[in-house]
C-alpha cells in the first residue's frame, strides 16, 4: 500500500489498486524538472507515493510504470503495474 503522508495530501491527484496484490495507492503529478539528468526520466509525470517517500512513474489508464532503479547509462528501470479502479481527484 503506497499513501501520501498527511503533508502532501493536498497534492494528490489520483489513486489506483495494483491487480496483482490488491493494495490501494496514490500518486502526484511530478513538478520535478529533471534538470541534469538523462532525458529518459522526463517522462516520469507522475510520483507514487509509497511508505518510505515516493518513486518516479507513469500512470496510465489500466498501467503504472515504475521506476524501481537506474542502469549504468542513467536511464529508469521500469517496472509494470497492471491497474484496476483509476480514480483521478
Amino acid at each position: 500500500m503506497g499513501l501520501a503522508k498527511m503533508d502532501d495530501m493536498h497534492t494528490l491527484i489520483g489513486a489506483f489498486v495494483e491487480k496483482s496484490v490488491g493494495l490501494d495507492h496514490e500518486y502526484s503529478k511530478n513538478d520535478y524538472d529533471f534538470e541534469g539528468w538523462h532525458n529518459d526520466w522526463k517522462v516520469c509525470r507522475h510520483k507514487l507515493w509509497t511508505l518510505d517517500g515516493f518513486r518516479y512513474a507513469i500512470i496510465k489508464k489500466t498501467v503504472a510504470y515504475i521506476a524501481i532503479d537506474e542502469d549504468a547509462y542513467g536511464k529508469p528501470i521500469f517496472e509494470k503495474w497492471n491497474i484496476k479502479q483509476h480514480r483521478k481527484f
